[in-house]
């Protein structure tokens, strides 16, 4: 019998050596979990929602320690059953992972989760859309970036393939809807009613489409002296087709009902992405 086997036999024999295996997996593991625990309260905390980047920073150094953890006490136990730590610690470098284990997209991932930490691509809690997924970040790690979408779903997007990234400053799109009333004064108060109406209504019916609830800016005047009532709209990337559609077609019908002269051209919609506003 070689002499490495009889070593191991020996070690997994004795009930000392086993009881000290369970107490170093016990252990690493309520490490792991004070570690995701420390790091999620850190994630939702106030003082980390000013400061975006270190949000991003402290999500991938939780990522790192909790492999660390693991790694560690892998090898704390491979050294109970007589393997070398320095054997262990000579294989188990990066690129013998990459070779040994076919791993290439291990080292893809953590050179692009470097790329985008320190490029500033996006941080946690940005609205983003990375490869065809659209939501907002949650965590950035060594492998994986996990996003929320519009649906609630965390969806979990090896680094190594951020290739293009589109950022919403704001988080959100901005839809506005401008819609003209009625010449006459009553029935432009009448139809400003009926309008909030609908809005209340296609936000309690569609939430998913909006980030944040809907709001109506008031009367607008251009300098032609064109006049419209105009509501904004903050919506998820990608979801403004009930606006265009449901929204539009109820205000046309019921400002056509109040004024037979209503035409479908005086309700438009269009989008563009608000400035943000930095205070110096």
């Amino acid at each position: 019998m070689s002499p490495y086997l009889a070593k191991a036999m020996n070690a997994l024999s004795s009930p000392v050596r086993i009881l000290i295996v369970a107490v170093i997996m016990v252990g690493m593991h309520l490490l792991v979990i004070l570690v995701r625990h420390l790091s999620n309260k850190w994630m939702s905390s106030k003082v980390s929602a000013k400061l975006s980047k270190s949000r991003t920073i402290g999500s991938l150094t939780a990522s790192a320690l909790v492999f660390l953890l693991y790694f560690s006490a892998f090898g704390i136990i491979l050294s109970e059953f007589g393997v070398s730590l320095k054997a262990y610690l000579a294989s188990a470098s990066i690129m013998g992972l990459a070779i040994g284990f076919g791993s290439q997209g291990l080292v893809q991932d953590v050179v692009n989760g470097l790329t985008v930490v320190f490029s500033g691509l996006f941080d946690v809690g940005d609205m983003v859309e990375i490869s065809g997924q659209t939501g907002t970040v949650k965590a950035f790690g060594m492998r994986f970036t996990v996003i929320e979408n519009a649906f609630g779903a965390e969806v979990s997007i090896p680094n190594r393939t951020i290739t293009n990234v589109v950022k919403y400053p704001r988080g959100y799109i901005r839809g506005l809807a401008d819609i003209r009333l009625p010449d006459d004064p009553q029935l432009a108060k009448q139809a400003k009613e009926k309008v909030k109406t609908i809005v209340q209504a296609t936000f309690e019916q569609l939430p998913g489409t909006f980030v944040y609830p809907p709001s109506i800016e008031g009367r607008v005047k251009t300098t032609s002296g064109k006049e419209f009532l105009r509501v904004k709209f903050r919506l998820w990337p990608g979801r403004g087709t009930p606006i265009e559609t449901v929204f539009k077609q109820e205000v046309f019908f019921s400002l056509k009902a109040l004024d037979p002269n209503y035409q479908d051209w005086m309700v438009t919609v269009n989008y563009e992405v608000e400035r943000k506003i930095v205070s110096l």
